[in-house]
């Protein structure tokens, strides 16, 4: 039996077409959106478009998906790690979002942590806690400011006090705050 190269519907594709981007009237441009904004010439027409995503202004972010596990690595240069899954690692970075499914055991050093999962290590948070109502941390927590909200749990050897947290004054104490 012959099949018909139209049988699947298959169509010659057409040649590279040169893409340019078309300057746009100045307006008021707002945050980064202003800086992200670039002029790039028109490919010559022989060569195709080589077309890349522009990096987000939010910094580097790893997002650890629902069902992945991710064991034994060292994670750097992240600003943000999202678990979803099981991460097993050492890690230094600025935030970390576990999700309820997630769950992160090991080592991190972290300005913000948001914990609605599992959280089981050496924690160190130097600017803020947050453990959501079905949040557990347990172990070595190191923190500048902590949140709980009802039904969180937070378990092990905790102290006050971050590595590089900012020094309280005189009439400052540990914030401790429980949300209800």
């Amino acid at each position: 039996m012959a099949i018909s190269p139209s049988f699947f519907n298959k169509r010659e594709t057409p040649s590279p077409v040169a893409r340019h981007v078309v300057p746009m009237p100045q307006a008021p441009a707002y945050g980064a959106l202003a800086d992200a904004i670039t002029e790039v010439p028109a490919p010559a027409a022989s060569m195709p478009a080589n077309v890349s995503a522009p990096v987000s202004a939010g910094g580097s972010k790893l997002i650890v998906g629902p069902n992945i596990k991710l064991k034994g690595v060292e994670i750097t240069d992240c600003d943000t790690l999202v678990v979803e899954g099981l991460v097993e690692a050492t890690m230094d970075s600025r935030v970390m979002e576990i999700s309820e499914q997630g769950a992160f055991k090991g080592s991190a050093e972290i300005d913000i942590a948001e914990i609605h999962g599992r959280f089981d290590g050496n924690l160190t948070v130097r600017q803020k806690l947050v453990i959501y109502a079905t949040g557990k941390v347990t172990g070595k927590i190191r923190y500048g400011k902590v949140v709980i909200e009802e039904g969180g749990q937070l378990s092990g050897d905790i102290q006050f006090g971050a590595a590089h947290s900012p020094r309280l004054g005189s009439g400052e104490k540990p914030v401790l705050t429980v949300a209800g």
